[in-house]
């Protein structure tokens, strides 16, 4: 019988959607209380979302949004209801992109993870995810906390230390990037050293199958998550291995990259993830991310929705003629005529010139119109090719570059 984290894992999809709903009337009202919410959201009427589904109707946050604001009022941008003082840690990650960071119980609900890898009290988790300025090893501790667990904070490098250290605290669960346990395991067989892990809690980078099942191999049964600085955990494995469940304890959307525009269940599209955290409440805040829902429930029992997982990134912006071509503006073209379901942009060569053509899904026939917008919004000319509704991929891709690059 699985051991649930709590009672939301199981909850019905009538009672989840009830609980979302009271819970993001209340996380709206307190992300207009920041100023920089309160300038995100001006103009839109906010008393509308009354349920998850309403959510479509608020503008995208996304993360050049964040550093903007950022860099205009240091250093949350105003997106945070509480004082940057008073938080326990301020983190700086690439960009530079600035994440709060607090010690409250597993604040960053990463334990809901650990719990369903089997992490518990009595383990010694094996910490390599990074402890200096980004915030990932502190949100894997936080988990670890969370459940009860001990942490080593080893971070990553001197793998011989990692491995004396493992063996001699008597380290029992890695967590790290998927494929850094492997180094370790290697040295460790190198220096002649049993360790005696037997779960692994990953993230941070692609799991491979193969990777996977030489865990299996060596006795440690090794699951992913998906998680992010800003938002935490969305998304994780539980021993049934088919999909990953998204946490309790925010909302995610799969829209057409660019767009705020959901897609249909099972497309591919971009993850945009409504936070339900108290101090830190983004509201559609834009990943950049590729995934899908995936129909039905997780055979473990866990009832929420699942994503295939991470499946590339959103940003497809592409330089065609010496011009960048990004997925807004494809958004664009599609909104600016009602007809238009769909269109998709494919970059190509011809000889030693790029070549651009334009897919379009329209039930009308008007070449001629559509390459005046094309020019119009893409600022370049392109072959337009109109075809029939449904017929384009359900990939995620609205920019296609099929140029090889040698």
């Amino acid at each position: 019988m699985t051991n649930y984290y709590d009672a939301l894992e199981t909850r019905s999809a009538d009672q989840r959607a009830a609980d979302q709903a009271k819970a993001l009337r209340v996380q709206i009202q307190r992300a207009l209380s920041a100023p920089g919410f309160e300038a995100h959201l001006a103009g839109v009427d906010c008393n509308a979302v009354a349920a998850a589904e309403d959510l479509v109707k608020l503008p995208v946050l996304r993360k050049s949004d964040l550093a903007q604001a950022q860099a205009a009022r240091p250093p949350f941008g105003g997106f945070t209801v509480t004082p940057a003082r008073h938080f326990h840690h301020v983190f700086q990650s690439p960009g530079p992109i600035y994440e709060p960071g607090s010690t409250d119980p597993d604040w960053w609900r990463m334990g809901r993870f650990l719990h369903a890898a089997g992490v518990g009290p009595g383990d010694i988790v094996h910490n390599c995810f990074g402890y200096h300025l980004t915030p990932a090893g502190m949100i894997f501790e936080s988990g670890a906390r969370a459940v009860g667990a001990a942490v080593l904070p080893a971070g990553t490098g001197q793998t011989e230390l990692q491995v004396t250290a493992a063996r001699d605290v008597g380290c029992t669960s890695y967590a790290g990037t998927p494929d850094y346990l492997k180094v370790i395991l290697d040295k460790a067989d190198e220096m002649g050293v049993q360790l005696n892990f037997s779960s692994a809690v990953v993230g941070g980078g692609a799991l491979f199958p193969s990777l996977r099942q030489d865990y299996a191999d060596r006795g440690i049964s090794c699951l992913q998550c998906y998680a992010t600085a800003d938002l935490g955990n969305i998304a994780y494995e539980s021993p049934a291995i088919e999909g990953m469940i998204i946490d309790e304890h925010v909302i995610v959307e799969i829209v057409t990259p660019g767009t705020g525009t959901p897609v249909a269940e099972g497309e591919v599209g971009e993850v945009v993830v409504t936070s339900l955290n108290p101090d830190y409440p983004l509201i559609r805040f834009a990943t950049g991310d590729l995934s899908a829902i995936l129909p039905g429930q997780s055979p473990c029992g866990r009832t929420n929705a699942r994503i295939k997982g991470w499946m590339g990134r959103a940003d497809q912006t592409t330089k065609i003629k010496g011009m960048f071509v990004r997925p807004e503006q494809v958004a664009a073209l599609v909104d600016k005529h009602d007809e238009i379901v769909k269109a998709r942009v494919i970059a190509a060569r011809q000889g030693e010139m790029d070549t651009m053509t334009v897919q379009i899904e329209s039930p009308r026939e008007d070449d001629v119109t559509y390459a005046k917008s094309v020019v119009e919004v893409l600022k370049l000319k392109g072959a337009i090719e109109v075809v029939a509704p449904g017929t384009l991929p359900k990939d995620g891709l609205v920019i296609e570059d099929q140029r090889v690059y040698e």
